[in-house]
């Protein structure tokens, strides 16, 4: 049989990190193992049914089983302006400054391709979301790393980058709540931010996937917010963690108005828009009561200090986090964060994501996933405890 070769576009792409992590975890289980998963972020919790039954009557609508406008249902689109509006306090123009994505995974693609030409320099956060470099790769431009330290609570230090990489630097990838280190940010970082990227001319991307997690009574910060957010950037936001729609694939981008055509445009060559059913559930969901979300935060918070709570207790000393569904864990010494996350599966059987899959600064760190019922998350902890490592480790 003849062999195609892959473009040279398909083989600047990273290897996906996180593939050897799925196969080592069906590995022991299918060895009979019990394993708690606690190494993914896939929302483990049902979609609300009032959005569900939505879904369900508007499938039956016949104007829906044909193409989707090109840039999707306006009704949707202004949808998420009121959202916007409500939970934020922004003004979006539903026609000029909403584009309706396939789920938030593929605009964090799209944007570089959208943006950058080949050799041209991008910032992304190191630990960062591992889909921020496939697109960089696929525009063959250059990534430049911003370090998320823990004694600058996991944000840029925009003073300790070089000046002239900011100088040339036309895009930057920010995440807040931040997966994998589920640090915060607040008004004054973001208008930092803007402030940077007035100066040096940088369209800002900030990624909101966990904008609705927050814990504490604390409300995550949305980057359009600060005054001026507009003129330098776009937010991200999905439904997939809001309201546990992940498969759903519904997502959107919303600011500066010259971003937004241009992510429209290339979605012009490639899509025909969400199937309507799935806009109008969307759309539901977004203008609908918001109880189930915060049910759904109170869940997250729940497990939280559930498993804070045991892993102090078996000597794991880790600050709670105040966004996201993750904890990010400092492992002990004389492990590599993959050497650690092996021996949590293999002795165990309880599967955490190696930090260093995120990026060189995420060494030292392993990545658990709030995804599991307080039980299991509580045996998980017991689990580890009887490894009594953290006896013979300094943290």
């Amino acid at each position: 049989m003849q062999h195609f070769e892959q473009s040279e576009t398909l083989k600047r792409l990273p290897k996906q990190f996180f593939a050897g992590l799925v196969q080592k975890v069906q590995h022991m289980v299918n060895q009979g193992y019990d394993v708690i998963n606690l190494g993914q972020g896939n929302p483990d919790l049902p979609t609300p049914q009032h959005i569900v039954e939505e879904l369900k009557v508007a499938v039956d609508n016949s104007q829906y089983h044909k193409y989707s406008p090109f840039r999707g249902q306006e009704f949707f689109k202004e949808a998420i302006a009121s959202f916007y509006k409500r939970e934020f306090d922004v003004d979006i123009d539903p026609s000029t400054e909403v584009a309706i994505l396939f789920g938030t995974k593929a605009g964090l693609v799209e944007i570089s391709q959208c943006l950058l030409n080949p050799g041209d320099i991008a910032l992304m956060p190191d630990p960062g979301y591992p889909d921020y470099m496939s697109g960089i790769a696929l525009a063959n431009a250059k990534p430049v790393f911003m370090p998320l330290q823990e004694e600058n609570n996991f944000l840029p230090d925009y003073e300790a980058l070089n000046q002239d990489q900011l100088d040339q630097a036309k895009l930057m990838f920010l995440n807040y709540p931040n997966n994998p280190t589920a640090a915060t940010a607040s008004e004054e970082f973001f208008d930092e931010t803007i402030a940077v990227a007035k100066k040096h001319d940088i369209c800002v991307l900030h990624d909101f996937a966990y904008g609705a997690i927050g814990f504490d009574g604390e409300k995550s910060q949305s980057f359009l917010q600060s005054e001026g957010a507009k003129d330098v950037g776009i937010e991200m936001y999905t439904l997939s963690k809001t309201y546990n729609m992940a498969g759903w694939r519904a997502g959107f981008a919303v600011g500066n108005p010259s971003v937004i055509e241009s992510l429209n445009l290339i979605q012009d060559h490639m899509f025909m828009s969400l199937f309507g059913a799935v806009q109008q559930a969307a759309t539901k969901a977004l203008l609908a009561d918001q109880s189930e979300v915060e049910k759904l935060v109170s869940i997250y918070e729940e497990r939280r200090n559930v498993i804070i709570e045991k892993l102090n207790e078996i000597g794991w000393h880790v600050k709670a986090p105040k966004g996201s569904f993750f904890v990010w864990l400092a492992v002990p010494r004389g492990f590599t964060s993959e050497e650690f996350a092996d021996l949590l599966l293999e002795k165990a059987h309880v599967a955490v994501a190696p930090g260093n899959g995120f990026g060189e600064m995420g060494e030292g760190y392993v990545r658990i996933g709030l995804l599991a019922e307080p039980d299991r998350l509580k045996e998980a902890a017991e689990r580890i405890g009887k490894l009594e490592v953290f006896q013979n480790h300094d943290i």
